[in-house]
């Protein structure tokens, strides 16, 4: 009707009382219904929650994970037109078979990683049990919204991982059966994610049903740390599999049939090629598709009663009383007299002790990048080998020589990750209270904690490289060296810009730039390990070039150690006051 918009428009536009205001949101035909409301929160739990944001930036956060977790398989559809497209060239069927392994394979590890982040938030906490189950709301109601939004993360994630590759791949690889093509690729990408991300899900469930809330705890962190390792060793042994996939499959070894990235590339080739293909790819199929209906079977069956059983300790209380621990009196002792004499440091290095595997932000930090690193070890120096139709395991000298620069960067790179990851910072104001601004004494008991580690760490991982059935003494007094040196001056580099409390630092604004925040592990990473490793021999030739290598280590790192002192005495001769100190009565609730 005529005038219908202008008078609709006048009437948003007028200026009501509250308590009209009121009447018309209770009777808004928009009005969301409790469950909806419910699904809503939990999923702005498992995007907003400390785990993946702090300070309500969890926008950006999710568009990072949507492109780190879909940009990788787009670049390699793109990157597959170019071998498709060579004049006189041909692609073969297993190198076709490879690169069809590749998606399988990425969405499994993918999901399996999303699925260990969310691990805390996928069964109900205080949060939920102290709040939610106060209001007048079904318990039924409250399981099956956390449910479905757990479906719509899963459902969400896998379609982030899986949807690019479709729109590039029909151009990129000229399949001659279109929707075929389309079709083996969806199915054996979605079956892919979903096993993995129940799987672990099942896991998840049964730990807690079968032991409680309380010896959860205490086993989570090695199973998430296991599967995350279990994930990423495959993804990083992808370039080892594709070489010698056709003996793999081929051989009908029972390792390789119980590989569970082959069951869903067994149903991607049977979809595709069908009755024409290798009759091995029928049982893998089979297999794929018994496994995830089987883990999704035990999933929807043991999640209600885990998260009853969560739900009942979280009510009855599972916390135990922290007892001082008399064996590890001496080892303090000794702490305190070598690397921690001041009484600050002292509490800096217990601080860091006592909450670093207490906060899930910090576990979950300290499990990827343990896992990442792990599994980076063990791609390097395991080697797959298929003889005869025998499939085996061998040993990498050249992967052993790497196990000790790989250790080093990813145990100093993680812990400082971890200590400038803060879950929550109202509380650090404690800190400027009673102690102002971090000194050189705070600041260094950090430093020498994550030294402290890293070169236990890596002397273990020397003394493993340089076992004697591999190297003579002069390779093992090398790799000891090499330990002592690239944790020593690791740990100097990344924390070069440190000048806060562990936990207690604010993120600056390039901290949420994927580029930037790549460039370590991209740049730097590899350039080490590569220099490291081409420098052993020389190391080895002569005891004279270990002298020089350890001057040459001795006073960079006497050179980084000033340079980091003078930023802490520069900060601490500030008189003007940042924006943080400016807030800091405001955030008391004070006033000057």
């Amino acid at each position: 009707m005529p005038g219908t918009e202008p008078a609709r428009a006048a009437m948003r536009d007028e200026v009501l009382s509250l308590n009209v205001l009121a009447g018309k949101t209770a009777g808004d035909p928009e009005h969301l219904s409790s469950f909806r409301v419910l699904i809503r929160h939990f999923l702005d739990r498992f995007f907003g929650s400390e785990l993946a944001s702090v300070e309500g930036d969890s926008k950006t956060r999710l568009v990072q994970a949507v492109c780190v977790i879909g940009l990788p398989p787009l670049v390699l559809s793109l990157y597959l037109y170019t071998p498709y497209h060579l004049p006189h060239v041909v692609r073969s069927y297993w190198e076709q078979a490879g690169d069809h392994y590749f998606f399988v394979l990425y969405t499994m590890v993918a999901m399996g990683l999303v699925t260990i982040f969310e691990w805390d938030l996928l069964f109900p906490d205080l949060l939920d049990v102290f709040v939610l189950s106060s209001l007048p709301v079904k318990a039924i109601r409250l399981l099956l919204a956390r449910v479905t939004a757990i479906l719509l993360l899963i459902g969400a994630a896998i379609l982030a991982s899986s949807f690019l590759p479709p729109l590039v791949l029909p151009a990129a690889t000229d399949p001659p059966a279109l929707f075929r093509f389309l079709a083996a690729h969806c199915i054996a990408v979605v079956c892919s994610g979903m096993f993995s991300a129940t799987l672990i899900l099942s896991m998840e469930a049964i730990l807690l049903a079968a032991l409680g809330d309380r010896w959860f705890r205490r086993v989570s962190l090695w199973i998430q740390g296991f599967a995350a390792v279990a994930l990423l060793s495959s993804l990083f042994l992808y370039p080892v599999v594709y070489g010698v996939l056709r003996g793999l499959i081929l051989s009908g070894h029972e390792r390789a049939l119980w590989f569970p990235p082959f069951w869903f590339l067994g149903i991607y080739q049977r979809i595709l090629g069908g009755t024409g293909e290798p009759p091995i790819f029928a049982t893998l199929a089979q297999l794929g598709l018994l496994a995830t209906g089987t883990t999704v079977m035990l999933t929807v069956s043991l999640y209600p009663l885990a998260w009853w059983r969560r739900t009942a300790n979280l009510l009855t209380g599972g916390a135990k009383r922290e007892r001082p621990r008399r064996a590890s009196a001496p080892f303090h002792h000794a702490i305190h007299a070598t690397l921690v004499r001041v009484p600050g440091g002292r509490a800096i290095w217990h601080f860091i002790g006592q909450n670093l595997l207490r906060v899930p932000r910090y576990r979950m930090v300290l499990v990827l990048y343990g896992g990442a690193g792990v599994a980076v070890m063990l791609s390097a120096a395991l080697r797959i080998v298929v003889e005869h139709n025998r499939l085996g395991l061998a040993v990498s000298r050249d992967g052993l020589r790497a196990m000790v620069p790989i250790g080093a960067f990813w145990t100093v790179s993680g812990l400082r990750s971890t200590f400038l990851a803060p879950a929550d910072q109202r509380g650090r104001w404690i800190f400027r209270t009673v102690q102002g601004k971090p000194a050189w004494p705070h600041v260094a008991a950090a430093r020498r904690w994550v030294l402290l580690w890293s070169m236990l760490l890596t002397v273990s991982l020397a003394a493993l490289a340089s076992a004697p059935d591999f190297h003579p003494w002069r390779f093992a007094a090398v790799q000891g060296f090499a330990a002592v040196a690239l944790s020593l001056l690791l740990t100097d580099a990344f924390f070069l810009n440190v000048r806060t409390i562990p936990f207690t630092g604010s993120q600056s604004s390039s901290a949420t730039n994927l580029a930037l925040l790549m460039i370590p592990y991209i740049g730097f990473f590899p350039a080490i390990v590569l220099f490291t490793t081409s420098a052993e021999p020389w190391l080895q030739a002569s005891l004279l070039h270990l002298g020089l290598a350890t001057v040459v280590a001795a006073a960079a790192h006497i050179c980084l150690v000033r340079s980091h002192r003078t930023r802490i005495r520069e900060q601490l001769q500030r008189i003007e006051a940042d924006e943080d100190e400016e807030e800091f009565p405001l955030r008391l609730g004070l006033r000057y």
